[in-house]
């Protein structure tokens, strides 16, 4: 299982009406260090489907959504629970960082 692609569109149901916590990586496809990331976060779209959502957020295509939550640099990957957003990780890291992260919401 990939992580689900979204716009600024579908932001608001998949993400802000998850009944689960989400896992969103906001990412363009000229960033390299995203590259990195993406697969990670890949598996853990896998590991982690019955407990959490994992969608993407093309930056260059959705700047609504960069803009409404301050995007600066990518890779970012934000955790939102209940709508709100409550964890941030910024910039290329293992998965074992992105899982102790994540780990805190579910």
């Amino acid at each position: 299982m990939k992580a689900l692609q979204i716009g600024d569109s579908t932001f608001e149901k998949e993400v802000l009406k998850s009944t689960k916590p989400v896992l969103v990586d906001f990412w363009a496809p000229w960033c390299g260090p995203c590259r990195m990331v993406a697969t990670a976060v890949d598996q853990i779209a896998d590991e982690y489907s019955e407990s959490l959502k994992v969608v993407t957020v093309n930056t260059d295509e959705n700047p609504g959504t960069a803009t409404t939550y301050s995007i600066r640099s990518i890779p970012t990957l934000m955790i939102f629970d209940k709508g709100k957003k409550v964890d941030t990780v910024i910039g290329a890291v293992p998965k074992s960082t992105i899982e102790t992260t994540i780990q805190k919401y579910l």
